[in-house]
C-alpha cells in the first residue's frame, strides 16, 4: 500500500482510534472489522466487511448464551462434588529456578497450566481427527452423527478453544506485569484514567468466558472427566482474575464496549 493511500485510511472517520489495542486478534470472527484501521490495511480487498461483522456478532451472541448455561452447570457440579471454585489448583512441579514476578504469579501459572491441559487433551484425541486439504485437522464424524448445525457448533467450539488457549496466558502476563509496573512507578493521573492492565485482563476474561462455553459444547459431544477438570480449572482462574483485577470487567475498550450514561 502506497503512502498516499495509507494517509487517506488514517484520516478516515469510520475507523475507531485504538480499537486494535484491546482485541483478541481474531479478525475472522471480529464484529468490528469495518471500523478497524489495522484490518483495513491488511485486508483492504475484503468484500463487504460490514456484512461479515453482522454475521460474527450473531455467532458471539449465541456462544454467550451457551456460556451462561455452561457456567451454571459448572457451579452446580462443583457444589455437588465439593469442589472449591475459589481456589486455584496448581498441581505442577517446582523446578526451584528464580522466576520473574509476573511469571511466578499464581494467575500466570494457572493460565500456563491451562495451556498445557488443553494441549494434552488435543493430543489424546488426535486419532479422532483427520487431515483436510484446506483448513487443517478436522474432527472425524461417524456416519451416524447428525449433520448441520450441531456439527458446525462442535467444530466452531474447537476453533474457539484453539484460538484462546495460548492468548489467555499472554494477555494475563501483560496484565500482571503492567500491574506490577504500576505499583513500582505509578502513572500520573492513574486514578482518573482507565489503566492498560485492566484492559488486558478484560480481554483475557472474555477469552476465558468464551473458552468455557466452547468446552461446554465439546463436553456435550465428547463427555469425559478430563473436560470437566479443564472447565473447573478455567472457572477458578476466571474468579481469581476477577478478584485480582476488580475493575477489568468495567474497562471500556474503544469500539467494543459502550459507556453507560446516567439519565
Amino acid at each position: 500500500m502506497d503512502t498516499k493511500k495509507l494517509k487517506e485510511l488514517g484520516s478516515d472517520k469510520r475507523f475507531i482510534k485504538g480499537i486494535y489495542n484491546y482485541c483478541d486478534r481474531w479478525c475472522e470472527r471480529c464484529t468490528h472489522t469495518s471500523k478497524c484501521l489495522n484490518y483495513s490495511i491488511v485486508e483492504e480487498e475484503f468484500a463487504d466487511p460490514e456484512s461479515r461483522d453482522i454475521h460474527n456478532e450473531a455467532f458471539w451472541k449465541k456462544l454467550s448464551g451457551i456460556f451462561e448455561e455452561t457456567l451454571a452447570l459448572l457451579k452446580e457440579t462443583a457444589e455437588a462434588e465439593g469442589i472449591d471454585l475459589d481456589a486455584l489448583d496448581l498441581d505442577e512441579e517446582d523446578d526451584g529456578l528464580a522466576m520473574e514476578a509476573a511469571e511466578g504469579h499464581e494467575i500466570s501459572r494457572a493460565a500456563r497450566l491451562y495451556c498445557d491441559m488443553a494441549e494434552d487433551w488435543f493430543k489424546k484425541i488426535a486419532p479422532l481427527f483427520e487431515e483436510t486439504d484446506t483448513e487443517g485437522p478436522a474432527f472425524r464424524f461417524s456416519s451416524g452423527d447428525r449433520e448441520g448445525a450441531e456439527k458446525d457448533d462442535f467444530e466452531d467450539a474447537l476453533q474457539v478453544v484453539r484460538w484462546y488457549k495460548n492468548q489467555i496466558y499472554v494477555k494475563l502476563m501483560r496484565a500482571i506485569s503492567g500491574f506490577i509496573e504500576e505499583q513500582h512507578e505509578p502513572s500520573e493521573g492513574a486514578e482518573q484514567y482507565a489503566r492498560d492492565f485492566d484492559g488486558s485482563a478484560k480481554v483475557a476474561l472474555i477469552g476465558i468466558d468464551r473458552s468455557i462455553a466452547a468446552w461446554g459444547i465439546i463436553h456435550n459431544r465428547l463427555p469425559n472427566p478430563g473436560i470437566q477438570h479443564i472447565m473447573t480449572h478455567l472457572g477458578r482462574l476466571r474468579k481469581t482474575v476477577e478478584s485480582d483485577f476488580p475493575d477489568a470487567r468495567s474497562f471500556i475498550r474503544p469500539g467494543f464496549d459502550r459507556v453507560e450514561l446516567n439519565s
